[in-house]
């Protein structure tokens, strides 16, 4: 296999691209050998969730701002995971007030969570353009025996 692999789409601001950008991640990680076999398809579901929140996230809490996301999927040396949305608007992902998260407000908190019990990290960087990448690396184990 390649030393690392790569593949991105962009997508418009909109709800039904979240449900695109789950269905994009996943074919790449069946692609990939990613989603599938022992201890792949909790991996694979971690994943699909994740991209979810950060795509929701994306779309709406840009208020408009960014008219486009993209999301980044690159497999480093089979190791390592690194899965990026970015789009245009320049505020931090932030948690919102207990009161405001009645309805919404914990995908942030999801992702955290996730990316932890699998070991990874969470990342947020600014772009060149004033945009942010919000970028979770993961470390790939290989399948129990």
């Amino acid at each position: 296999m390649a030393d690392h692999q790569e593949a991105s789409v962009t997508l418009l601001s909109a709800p039904a691209s979240v449900t695109i950008a789950r269905r994009y991640v996943t074919d790449v990680l069946a692609e990939w050998g990613i989603a599938g076999g022992a201890g792949r398809n909790e991996l694979a579901d971690a994943i699909r969730l994740i991209v979810s929140e950060l795509a929701a996230n994306a779309v709406l809490h840009t208020s408009g701002r960014s008219p486009v996301f993209t999301v980044d999927v690159r497999l480093e040396r089979d190791e390592t995971l690194r899965v990026g949305v970015t789009d245009s608007d320049p505020n931090q992902p932030r948690r919102l007030p207990a009161a405001v998260r009645q309805d919404n407000g914990r995908g942030m908190v999801i992702i955290r969570g996730l990316t932890a019990e699998l070991g990874g990290g969470l990342t947020v960087e600014p772009t060149a353009e004033g945009g942010k990448t919000v970028l979770i690396t993961l470390p790939l184990r290989p399948p129990p025996s």
